[in-house]
């Protein structure tokens, strides 16, 4: 492997260096018409409902949640050590981002969706929700710092057109958990919660420079992103609750051997494991019947408590990007 490269291959394919997410959130004071919560647990929801959070910091109002959130981080780090992965972290938010950050919230806490790499292209995404748009910023010096150093091309997604107001539809949205990579087929997902048509058509257009083909995945509305309803474990075996998908499972796919998952526990995250390579697979203990079934096909489970992680709607991928998987 050459010293400094950037290269993504496939979802499964050995993870050799990876960003990790922080543990930041602060509340808005504003209400985001974008953001219809459909997609988080009822108990999230109850929780949130049941106290005054508005423009607080999580660490603030819940601070033993805090403290158990960042353990979990912490031991999903050690797990990736432990197979030898290098694993970066983004700074922690500025004092000046809490603050502007108030009127609509300001996040720290899932690094796949602010960016996203497919082959040597690190790719900075565009969010749909406001308190997601900056979430980016805490990432940029590393992602500098490791194209700069390679033959990476590093650019971005074009700014949401807000001509029409904050919550014009038009875009380009495109987020990291909405793209899955096989090789050269791109699976890009569209719930209408994160990422949009024009989204795609924008990394249809310049991936064709490169041969892949770029699928989109019309998604139900309450999936938040593709990553929720599939995960590619390793070649020719998947994770996945059909009922997400409204025009079936997508065609490269359908001959692939599959662990099937009720639509309930999209909610739970049940499908957002990360695989380390394709004979090792992290996931939370709650969802024991899919470990069984994965160890049933010869994959090693590794378990990480992550209930708090998942209370913001993401868990294993939602809070890893990789640099290098080959």
């Amino acid at each position: 492997m050459k010293e400094n490269m950037i290269v993504v291959k496939s979802e499964f394919a050995p993870l050799r260096k990876v960003v990790l997410a922080q543990s930041e959130f602060i509340f808005p004071e504003r209400e985001d018409s974008n953001n219809d919560s459909t997609f988080l647990a009822e108990e999230s929801l109850d929780l949130y409902a049941s106290v005054d959070t508005a423009g607080k910091d999580y660490k603030d109002v819940f601070p033993d949640r805090q403290k158990q959130w960042e353990e979990e981080r912490e031991e999903f780090k050690k797990v990736l050590e432990k197979y030898g992965v290098e694993v970066l972290l983004p700074r922690l938010l500025t004092e000046h981002e809490r603050e502007i950050g108030k009127e609509y919230g300001c996040c720290n806490f899932f690094v796949r969706d602010p960016f996203f790499t497919i082959g040597s292209s690190i790719i900075e995404g565009s969010l749909r929700f406001l308190h997601r748009r900056n979430e980016i910023l805490p990432i940029r010096d590393t992602l500098a710092a490791e194209a700069y150093k390679s033959d990476a091309f590093y650019l971005s997604v074009p700014k949401p057109d807000i001509s029409e107001g904050l919550h014009a539809e038009a875009g380009p949205f495109l987020e990291g958990g909405d793209i899955l990579v096989l090789d050269k087929t791109i699976f890009v997902g569209n719930s209408g919660q994160a990422s949009n048509h024009n989204g795609y058509l924008w990394l249809k257009s310049y991936l064709s420079h490169w041969g892949y083909d770029v699928i989109e995945v019309p998604l139900k509305k309450e999936v938040l992103h593709l990553d929720c309803a599939l995960s590619l474990v390793r070649e020719g075996l998947m994770i996945i609750c059909e009922e997400a998908f409204l025009e079936g499972i997508p065609e490269p796919l359908r001959k692939w051997d599959k662990i099937s998952v009720p639509y309930k526990d999209i909610a739970y995250l049940a499908i957002n494991g990360l695989p380390i390579n394709e004979s090792t697979y992290v996931l939370d203990p709650q969802f024991e019947y899919i470990a069984e079934q994965l160890k049933a096909r010869g994959i090693t489970v590794e378990y990480v408590d992550f209930r708090i992680s998942r209370s913001f709607g993401g868990s294993f991928r939602c809070s890893t990007q990789p640099l290098i998987r080959i």
